[in-house]
């Protein structure tokens, strides 16, 4: 199955900003990033199709996974 990966801020150090990957069916968010070689001591925040998920999170062809660090600002 096909999906699409958008890494965003200081997570473009591992990979194109935009990318189209092919995974195995029952392919989890925690194994896309795991493929993509982000430590798991990086924390995210983690959005398949508009709507914020676990990393156990079971993708499905055609989903569009971005992945943020986490946002903090303001007063």
């Amino acid at each position: 199955m096909t999906i699409t990966v958008k890494l965003f801020a200081t997570l473009k150090q591992y990979g194109s900003e935009i990318q189209e990957i092919t995974v195995p069916e029952g392919t989890t968010v925690a194994d896309v990033i795991k493929m993509l070689k982000i430590p798991e001591s990086v924390p995210l925040l983690r959005i398949v199709n508009a709507v914020h998920v676990k990393p156990d999170y079971k993708l499905k062809d055609g989903d569009t996974l971005a992945l943020f660090p986490p946002i903090a600002g303001g007063q």
